[in-house]
């Protein structure tokens, strides 16, 4: 008996978390902005500019979900967090969803009770050192210090890798990438390790980046992407196809030039129309009106514009697509159907 009544408490408590986790669309709405969770500033990711603008591949995610909800790419609140700090914001509603170079693994997913929404960029973890030290492999940074983001997966892959090869480090703790990098170029550490991408953005910022190099070693898959809570899923819908509709709108063609004329008058192709909203009720179905996903792709392009914007090949960050090409390309970029 008292067990039945036990497992009706926690069902109970259950549905009562349910009920108030799928609020997120009607709170959202009620308030009027977007409360993005991003990191303290990682240039071409998410950083405030020399106005206090934030600019990036994660920001402007953000912009598009707020211009899929609001009708407004600007009604976004951007809050900073860290390694730390981020699951915490998260879960206690104080952000709406993340967007800020997390990677998706089963702990987060499932102990953490979050849902990624999707990949929005495959990396990998990798290690910068100084031209100077000499070192071309990360087997040779054995007994280096070494610059490590505290909350994060690159703690564990970085033990992980320096065991399998026998060679030992001394970490070197930070809480954000700005600490980091700034540990790093007053010589606090030999190397610092976190997302390749993030390396890669981290030394475009140093006023000679050429005297430091990234090594070839990549030692970790890093799939990052955005995520929500648990326990509601109509918003989760919502974040989930608004980056559908970006990666969908590159293949498709679509692009914030052409964007006005495809969506005049339904045309010839019907995967484009569904996206657009000129056929069908894919709109009606998520909650939004049927130009929801023409907004968001408005609010800065389609996936490989708001890519070659922010950290591509004519950037300062210059990564090329790679795995994040679309599929059609060979990359692992790929979108299920609208329809």
């Amino acid at each position: 008996m008292k067990r039945t009544v036990f497992l009706g408490a926690l069902t109970v408590a259950g549905l009562a978390a349910g009920a108030s986790a799928a609020a997120t669309l009607d709170d959202v709405k009620a308030r009027g902005k977007l409360n993005c969770g991003v990191t303290t500033g990682l240039v071409g990711f998410a950083a405030p500019d020399a106005n206090g603008k934030w600019e990036g591949f994660d920001v402007d995610f953000c912009r598009a979900v707020a211009a899929a909800v609001l009708g407004d790419a600007n009604a976004v609140e951007f809050v900073p967090t860290t390694g730390k700090t981020r699951f915490t914001a998260l879960a206690s509603g104080e952000v709406d969803m993340l967007a800020r170079n997390t990677t998706w693994t089963l702990s987060r997913d499932v102990d953490l009770k979050f849902d990624f929404i999707g990949v929005n960029y495959y990396d990998g973890q990798g290690f910068l050192v100084s031209k100077e030290m000499g070192v071309s492999s990360a087997k040779d940074l054995d007994g280096a210090t070494v610059c490590i983001q505290t909350g994060t997966t690159t703690e564990l892959n970085l033990a992980d890798f320096f065991r399998a090869n026998n060679i030992s480090y001394e970490p070197v703790p930070i809480e954000t990438n700005a600490e980091g990098q700034q540990q790093y170029l007053a010589g606090a550490c030999d190397a610092y390790t976190t997302d390749a991408s993030g390396l890669a953005a981290t030394r475009a910022t140093f006023e000679n980046p050429s005297d430091h190099v990234v090594l070839p070693e990549i030692i970790s898959k890093e799939p990052l992407g955005p995520l929500v809570r648990h326990g509601d899923n109509e918003w989760g819908d919502i974040v989930r196809w608004t980056l559908n509709a970006l990666i969908s709108a590159e293949e498709m063609g679509i692009t914030s030039a052409n964007i006005g004329e495809l969506s005049a008058a339904a045309g010839d192709n019907p995967e484009i129309n569904r996206i657009l909203g000129t056929e069908g009720n894919l709109g009606e179905m998520l909650g939004l009106d049927a130009d929801w996903a023409k907004r968001a792709i408005m609010a800065g392009g389609n996936y490989g514009e708001v890519f070659a914007k922010n950290i591509g090949e004519s950037t300062p960050i210059a990564l090329a697509r790679g795995l994040n090409a679309q599929w059609t390309d060979g990359g692992l970029i790929y979108s299920p159907p609208f329809r």
